[in-house]
């Protein structure tokens, strides 16, 4: 069996910028999402997950000067940073630095914004990354839809696997800017009010902006339980360019092939991490892929209440989550869920309980038909 460790983390988010702000939140029931006045909107604005300026420069002041770089680079700094103040032992030129993201700095093509043109490039982005912490590689840049996060986690186990690299530092991020707003107002897919993931009564989703970063390693921590990745696979529907398959074969495959990869079957996952947007057809589909894996009885849940839909950074930053549950022994709910509104029976998590955990799957889709399941076991050190 193939595994990575999943080792030290870090999430920036309008939850807070550590991971204890962060769990305090979930375990409270307490959202990110806020009602941003805009006057495109017949309601008047709509709801996400945004980072104070004011707070993030108050931060960031303490590691750089926050007038050199773009909010997107400030939350991932900040975020790398963490891991790398917890590790000044690491060996940069022995670890890969992954960077995954959608849009990137996409908010750079708006006039008058103080940055040179060719910032907006994730290459540029990936370069001042690597310049800022003086990693000795280039970096890796991911860049599929909103299973980029979980993706390059997937990525830096296949490269640890094949010897290229000892540790990995896997870090995503994205923005709610104007062009991603539009993008999905557009498809008419924002909810007007605090998204509801599996509930009858959602209407899409809410975006969020946050940024994740996690170290792992091919060797284990020092803690009493570790959490590692032990299956990954990810599968294109080829359905259509912004809708998932009506049948989920990509997301099903996903789970199967994740699954056979960790040598374990369906009946001893005890949780799942779900992509759950909220919209539609998002959450019918993955109703159908678990059903088919089945999976139906396991306890199922959503972050997007909490931070909305953060893009590239979700399944990343979801995933962080998923190994803080495992080492809790806790499901966190999922917020604002209402009462079922799929197809196929889920098991969604509604309060905050504590139970024995070792294996979970994560799941995560999008733009493009693109699909993606991780699975994760917790390993007790002797």
């Amino acid at each position: 069996m193939k595994k990575i460790y999943l080792l030290d983390d870090a999430i920036i988010s309008p939850l807070g910028f550590s991971i204890s702000e962060n769990l305090s939140a979930i375990r409270n029931k307490v959202s990110g999402l806020k009602f941003h006045e805009n006057k495109r909107f017949d309601s008047g604005g709509f709801y996400a997950g945004v980072i104070e300026n004011v707070t993030l420069n108050e931060h960031f002041s303490k590691i750089g000067n926050p007038e050199s770089f773009t909010k997107l680079e400030k939350m991932i700094l900040l975020s790398v940073h963490n891991i790398l103040f917890k590790n000044p032992d690491l060996d940069k030129s022995k670890t890969s630095l992954i960077i995954s993201s959608t849009k990137g700095n996409i908010d750079l093509l708006q006039e008058n914004n103080g940055f040179p043109k060719k910032r907006v490039y994730l290459a540029e982005l990936g370069k001042v990354i690597k310049d800022f912490f003086r990693f000795k590689s280039e970096p890796i840049i991911v860049s599929n839809a909103c299973v980029s996060g979980g993706l390059g986690l997937a990525i830096a186990k296949r490269f640890i696997m094949a010897g290229k690299f000892e540790h990995a530092i896997i870090v995503g991020g994205d923005l709610v800017s104007d062009f991603v707003v539009s993008g999905f107002q557009s498809f008419q897919a924002l909810s007007e009010y605090p998204c509801k993931p599996f509930s009858k009564n959602r209407n899409g989703i809410s975006l969020g902006e946050a940024a994740a970063a996690l170290l792992v390693s091919s060797k284990k921590g020092i803690g009493a339980n570790n959490i590692c990745l032990i299956g990954d696979a990810s599968a294109n529907d080829a359905s259509h360019i912004s809708a998932p398959s009506r049948t989920a074969e990509g997301l099903h495959k996903s789970i199967q092939n994740a699954l056979q990869e960790a040598q374990i079957t369906s009946e001893e996952i005890q949780y799942v991490s779900a992509h759950g947007t909220a919209t539609i057809f998002n959450d019918e589909m993955e109703s159908i892929a678990f059903n088919k894996s089945g999976l139906e009885d396991v306890p199922v849940n959503s972050f997007k209440g909490y931070y909305g839909h953060t893009l590239g950074a979700s399944a990343l930053l979801e995933s962080i989550l998923t190994k803080h549950s495992l080492l809790n022994n806790e499901l966190y709910p999922s917020l604002n869920f209402d009462e079922p509104g799929v197809s196929k029976p889920l098991n969604v998590i509604e309060n905050l309980k504590n139970t024995p955990l070792k294996y979970a799957v994560k799941t995560a889709s999008g733009f493009g038909g693109c699909n993606l399941a991780l699975v994760f076991k917790k390993e007790e050190n002797e």
